[in-house]
């Protein structure tokens, strides 16, 4: 039983991102993707299962997301961007997302990258305030309200906005198990005996096809966000074969097909026309001394941006400044050189970041990241005219606005960070050009913008149309709001210096208190178990003479000779001389000692003729702690070597772990030596003069090709996700028209529920070990199956019911009585045999022609592929062959419907064929 819930990214939705999705089979979830929406839009996007009491998009899916993360089994993050697992590490910090989670090494390290970059950039603007962070639950939330000095504003955004630290976004990441391409892992635990496999699905660095195999469910195939053309930097998706032609055989034919259908509607125009656009863009924009400003992404898609100004810069030999705004971008590039066996496209060590002799060429500005050129990929990708600037302000401090540059800001959404900072002073200059390579997402500053480009092109040349628009140029104005730092002055600083010291006072105090606290009760510890050991040894004393216990009273009073009488109170005021109490077995010294009391002789004598001894001198015997050779045991020791032992078996893990760390402490020492400040919002108006360009450089299929080759892989069933009501229907309508396609296509919106297949009843069996003993097992896959007639008994010392062996009635049960109605047997003819059921059997598997003729190849038969579905094995295979041996000639052919035909005459070859088709199944029999 399947049952697929869209938690965000349905079909038939105004919000297409992010893409989260639960596919539940049997009683295994698995959450697909765990992607965050942009948390400061310029307008709300209106959905249709929005409720009133929800006033932003997200907040619905992020409850569903919290309500089903702790029952999570399992994690497929398909792609390394903020729209696929941006929210991953909040939901496993705070959530209970601990399932295991899997993906590529590249969507681990993309994803980190991307997940940092866009805290770090909310953060500083005081969008995220790590201190007063809190869930929105409502204990919390009526906590926060009722807390003094927490604002209104801060109030809002710690209530709907669900941003991780950055000590949680690296322990989330730390946590995935990353797969290479192809390579199938058998979970355990709750999913276990479901294999996932992952496949190129090109678009980003690293990007999954995840290829989900379950005994019960069969193959699900998740495909979302694919692109099947090569580019600069990678290869197109393993699921189109680009020799010959159709689908990846691994993938064809799933039983379920989850995809998407977002440009199901869109003509992309070719790539040499969109490459030679921008370029001509950049070059006449740059030669007019004017700038432009590329709005991009942290991680994934600018890498193909950056690989094609590296080629123009080093083809026309420019010498302007690339500049790319991001705090992470030269950590990305140096993840990016460790992964060079996931590159493809045209990226190599001859043509990317280095010029024709091999030396780095160009800007003669060495980083510190390319100095180990031993490493690998130690000259790709080390673009020499590029220049990182973690902030606005550093850009400037560099290169006057004046300058000619090109900047590459991220987010690409300009909802806040660099990319929105320089829109607000870019636009107003009239001969800069603002670059758009992608929509952007719903409601944001860069949609808007895109928006306003496509509503300015003729109704042929818009982006959608496969045409490349115009730049048009931006007039009038607009109003955004924009968060910034301002140091505190005056009053405020005052203020602030004030409520600091008390708060360090308070914290010294409490200190102090706790010290002194601490310091009172080691030494009532102390006290106690002093007069613990001397209220023993005085029991112990007395019990011996026969006198009652010492107060310490008595001990600590200057008048040792006086004591109480055995029998007497304190009340009655008696009380006895020392000399009296020697005669009445009361004992007394000036010196109390500690000790043992042992009976010897001595000169000392008792009433009761006995004789104590005490220790003349209170001495306490010290014993070292050895081992069992008499060597000092130095434990500390042990644990710095043990913790040594471990530093070195991690390797560059650690080391990774430990530099982390250090960056972590040196940014919040810089912090902490920020003068205060506060986070100030203002709503300004932006005067538009700039020109305004969009090309699309998403990487993305077309409708052509998604309606091309979903009918190839030619799915049983099929859900389509992340795609707008226009885009379902255009694909839906096209699969219609396809008669072999299946009918079974889901469209669901966020919240509903697909369930595809039938509830099953699953009962408890034993087997008996006489029908396991004759059990003939066949091998299949990583399982064993046989074929099993029995009789279901049951005994009275078990609850579950045995399947035993089905044997014969014996005939001295077999009534002998016969009806009228049923006729005699027949009488044998004399010579001819009794008719014997003959064993049936069952083949399993699934027959594939490259594989048979693998197999043949090897065993000395030619065969050859001649048509769809049909293998020719033998002479027939062979052209220069005669016609005479054409009777060795046999065809294998395999139907739509799954059914192997093998034709041919009786041969050699025919019976070697079939034996090879017999071996590539799983033969069970009767």
């Amino acid at each position: 039983m399947i049952t697929f819930t869209p938690l965000s990214g349905a079909a038939r939705s105004s919000v297409t991102s992010p893409l989260a999705y639960l596919l539940q089979i049997d009683d295994v979830k698995i959450l697909l993707d765990c992607g965050s929406p942009d948390w400061n839009p310029e307008k709300i996007p209106s959905t249709s299962t929005e409720s009133d009491s929800s006033p932003y998009f997200w907040q619905d899916y992020c409850n569903a997301l919290k309500q089903c993360a702790p029952s999570v089994d399992l994690v497929l993050l398909s792609h390394g961007d903020l729209s696929h697992c941006g929210l991953f590490a909040y939901a496993y910090s705070r959530w209970g997302l601990k399932a295991p989670v899997y993906s590529t090494l590249p969507v681990q390290a993309m994803g980190r990258i991307a997940t940092t970059e866009d805290v770090d950039g909310l953060r500083d603007e005081g969008i995220h305030d790590p201190e007063n962070e809190q869930d929105f639950d409502e204990e919390h939330k009526e906590e926060n309200e009722n807390e003094e000095g927490f604002s209104t504003e801060q109030k809002e955004h710690t209530s709907i906005k669900f941003i991780a630290t950055m000590q949680e976004v690296h322990e989330a990441f730390d946590s995935i198990n990353t797969l290479r391409y192809s390579q199938p892992t058998h979970l355990q635990g709750r999913c276990q005996g479901i294999t996932v496999t992952p496949f190129n699905a090109g678009h980003t660095l690293g990007g999954t096809i995840w290829k989900i195999r379950s005994p019960s469910a069969g193959t699900i195939l998740y495909a979302v966000n694919i692109n099947h053309m090569r580019e600069r930097h990678l290869d197109g998706t393993i699921l189109v074969r680009s020799a010959g032609g159709g689908v990846f055989e691994q993938l064809a034919r799933p039983d379920l097909l989850i995809t998407d259908a977002d440009r199901a509607n869109v003509v992309t125009s070719r790539r040499k026309d969109r490459d030679a656009a921008l370029m001509d863009c950049i070059s006449a924009t740059l030669s007019s001394r004017s700038s432009l400003l590329l709005p991009c992404d942290s991680s994934t898609r600018v890498l193909e941006l950056l690989v094609l100004l590296d080629q123009h810069w080093k083809f026309h030999d420019y010498r302007y400044p690339i500049c790319f705004l991001s705090r992470n971008g030269r950590e990305m590039l140096t993840f990016v050189r460790s992964m060079m066996e996931w590159l493809g496209g045209t990226v190599n060590k001859e043509d990317v970041g280095v010029d024709g002799s091999g030396r780095m060429g160009g800007n003669k500005r060495r980083r510190d990241d390319d100095a180990d050129d031993d490493a690998l990929g130690a000259f790709a990708l080390r673009f020499p005219h590029l220049e990182f600037f973690p902030n606005p302000d550093a850009l400037l401090q560099t290169y006057s606005s004046k300058d000619p540059k090109i900047i590459l800001a991220v987010p690409a959404s300009l909802s806040h960070g660099p990319s929105r900072s320089l829109f607000v002073d870019f636009a107003a200059v009239p001969d800069n050009v603002v670059l758009l390579t992608g929509r952007g997402e719903e409601g944001t500053l860069g949609q808007i913008l895109f928006g306003r480009w496509n509503d300015s092109q003729r109704a042929d040349d818009k982006w959608d149309k496969g045409k490349i628009g115009r730049n048009v140029m931006m007039d009038g104005a607009m109003r955004l709001k924009m968060s910034s730092k301002v140091p505190l002055q005056g009053t405020e600083l005052e203020l602030y210096l004030a409520k600091e010291r008390a708060t360090k006072e308070k914290e010294v105090a409490q200190q102090a208190a706790m010290a002194r606290n601490q310091r009172m009760l080691e030494a009532d510890e102390d006290e106690s178990d002093e007069e613990s050991d001397s209220d023993a040894e005085e029991d112990e004393v007395a019990r011996a003479l026969g006198v009652t216990t010492l107060d310490s009273d008595d001990i600590s009073s200057p008048n040792l000779g006086l004591r109480k009488r055995k029998g007497e109170s304190a009340e009655d005021g008696e009380w006895a001389d020392m000399d009296e109490g020697l005669t009445k077995q009361v004992l007394s010294f000036d010196i109390y000692l500690k000790g043992n009391m042992s009976k010897a002789t001595s000169f000392f004598k008792t009433s009761s003729n006995q004789s104590q001894r005490f220790r003349m001198f209170p001495y306490v015997e010290k014993k070292r702690r050895v081992d069992e050779y008499g060597e000092t045991i130095d434990v500390g020791m042990w644990l710095r070597k043990g913790k040594v032992m471990e530093e070195d078996s991690q390797g560059d893990e650690a080391k990774d772990v430990k530099r982390r760390q250090a960056e972590e402490e040196e940014k919040f020492q810089k912090a902490a030596q920020e003068p205060p400040y506060k986070f100030v919002t203002s709503e300004i108006e932006v005067q538009l003069a700039c020109r305004l360009l969009f090309i699309d450089m998403q990487g993305l299929n077309d409708g052509r090709s998604v309606k091309t080759i979903i009918p190839q892989m030619n799915p049983r069933k099929m859900i389509i996700v992340h795609a707008s009501e226009s885009a379902s229907e255009a694909l839906i309508s096209s699969c219609a028209n396809i008669h072999a396609m299946t009918k079974d296509i889901y469209a669901p919106q966020v919240g509903d529920s697909v369930q595809i297949g039938q509830q099953t009843n699953s009962f408890s069996i034993s087997l008996s070990d006489e029908l396991i003993a004759g059990l003939k097992m066949s091998r299949f896959e990583d399982n064993e199956v046989a074929y099993v007639t029995g009789r279901v008994i049951s005994h009275f010392s078990s609850t579950i019911p045995i399947l035993g062996p089905a044997y014969a009635v014996p005939p001295a049960r077999q009534s002998s009585v016969v009806s009228e109605n049923v006729e005699p047997p027949k009488r044998r003819t004399l010579g001819s045999r009794s008719k014997i059921d003959l064993p049936h059997s069952t083949m399993i598997g699934e027959l594939k022609l490259t594989s048979l003729k693998s197999r043949l190849a090897a065993v000395g038969i030619h065969a050859e592929l001649i048509g769809e579905g049909v293998l020719i094995c033998g002479a027939g295979a062979k052209r220069d062959q005669a016609s005479q041996n054409l009777h060795d000639t046999v065809a294998v052919r395999k139907t739509t419907s799954g059914k192997v035909e093998l034709e041919g005459n009786v041969s050699d070859v025919y019976y070697n064929v079939r034996n090879e088709i017999y071996k590539l199944h799983a033969l069970v029999a009767a």
